[in-house]
């Protein structure tokens, strides 16, 4: 099932006034040094929505939340095609760049021409920590707002926006009001959906992508891209050197399931820290469960319905300032779910 719906005429037109942006690899040694970095040239269309307007002494900022695979990025890209917005990426994995497949990142095709920071422009062997993240997502989100544009913060590494939000004495919360949007999925049926995307993934490349960067000398997977989901979890069958085709084949069976399985142990795990957050912050859920119940274009209408356009809703009452009209869009309560038994996470 496809998370991303072509876009309306209106949509398609706006998105094809927005600038395609392209940023250089990140230099490694300019951010050890704490040195702030080139941003890349300013897009010089006017922004779709004067976000500037709503404005009084902070600028405004949009924060997609959500497990693996519940679908921030199609939301972030919807909201930012409506509001005239740009997306920072704030995946740990996908900063790195490389292994396009293994990472899930979005492609061309799906970003709709929105301009989107901090993907793929990491070394893949280097950290980029959480402080490193705070540092240039800060910097990226200033320089949006000063473009007149929305900064929309989406990706699975809760940690980041975490860091991002709180960290630094909170010195975002001194610049940007926030919005938080929880984009939410039940277990059993997100398991379901993982479990197929994962084969999806598989069909697009997946292990040959792996493979073409495999190196036997590698023996840590907890640095960079190489913590990515789906490399660890082939090491045994990459290695394997024999004539035994059968257990060849076993290997790789038992490696995919791992990724499925590790996946879906991801998720529960982003779900938990979510609602810990939300907590802390005014979280606003919207419940995408049923849209991934449906297939083709009976998912897309669901999520235009139940997804989209509530969310939509809410972030023009934000820059509206409408508290009002924003209690009534989303629910800020937050359900409460028990703890998944570690034997029901495999799939």
């Amino acid at each position: 099932m496809s998370l991303y719906l072509a876009p309306t005429a209106a949509i398609a037109a706006a998105a094809a006034a927005l600038p395609r942006l392209v940023e250089p690899p990140i230099d490694v040694k300019r951010l050890e040094r704490g040195m702030a970095l080139p941003m890349p040239p300013a897009p010089p269309p006017p922004p779709l929505v004067n976000v500037n307007r709503y404005v009084g002494a902070k600028h405004k900022a949009v924060v997609v939340m959500g497990a693996t695979g519940t679908g921030k990025s199609r939301l972030a890209v919807d909201l930012a095609l409506q509001f005239g917005g740009e997306v920072i990426n704030s995946d740990k994995i996908q900063v790195h760049a490389g292994l396009d497949v293994a990472t899930n990142k979005v492609t061309e095709e799906e970003r709709a021409g929105v301009p989107h920071h901090l993907l793929g422009v990491a070394h893949p062997d280097d950290d980029f920590t959480a402080a490193d993240f705070r540092r240039e997502a800060s910097r990226a989100a200033g320089a949006i707002a000063a473009r007149g544009r929305l900064a929309i913060i989406a990706g699975g590494s809760n940690s980041y926006v975490e860091e991002l939000v709180d960290g630094d004495r909170r010195a975002f919360w001194e610049r940007f009001d926030c919005c938080f949007l929880w984009v939410d999925v039940q277990l059993p049926v997100l398991r379901g959906y993982v479990a197929r995307r994962v084969d999806d993934m598989c069909a697009r490349g997946l292990v040959g992508e792996i493979a073409a960067a495999f190196d036997r000398r590698r023996a840590d997977y907890s640095r960079g891209i190489w913590r990515a989901i789906g490399a660890p979890e082939l090491d045994a069958y990459l290695r394997w050197s024999g004539d035994d085709e059968g257990e060849r084949d076993r290997l790789l069976a038992a490696a995919v399931q791992d990724i499925k399985s590790n996946t879906c142990r991801l998720a529960c795990r982003q779900r938990a820290k979510i609602q810990r957050l939300s907590k802390l912050w005014r979280v606003r859920r919207v419940d995408a469960t049923e849209v991934f119940r449906r297939r083709g274009d009976d998912a897309d209408e669901a999520w235009q319905r139940l997804v989209a356009a509530p969310c939509i809703d809410v972030v023009r009452s934000f820059l509206h300032n409408d508290a009002a009209a924003m209690a009534d869009d989303l629910a800020l309560e937050v359900p409460v779910f028990a703890p998944t038994p570690a034997a029901a996470v495999a799939v």
